[in-house]
């Protein structure tokens, strides 16, 4: 698995988009006391039941991997031009 560009970037703004999704979709919502490894694994979960992410192997959801999806997910979410991308 290759690092991309500011990963943890990404991925917390991934969390920030995946929350909104989450509420809109009316499925959860997160708290401030939620750890960001389990906003990870909730958002993870969730991209894959509404199949917008592919799952990882089996054995393989491991956190930074995880990680590594919601990152990809969201630079392809992002609008061209995004500063997170550059």
């Amino acid at each position: 698995m290759k690092k991309i560009k500011n990963e943890d970037a990404l991925v917390t703004e991934a969390i920030r988009v995946g929350e909104i999704y989450a509420n809109k979709r009316g499925v959860g919502e997160f708290e401030n006391t939620d750890s960001a490894k389990s906003k990870v694994t909730y958002l993870y979960r969730l991209l894959v039941h509404d199949k917008l992410i592919q799952p990882l192997a089996k054995g393989q959801d491991s956190g930074p991997s995880m990680r590594h999806k919601l990152a990809l997910w969201i630079s392809r979410t992002l609008p061209e031009g995004h500063e997170l991308l550059k």
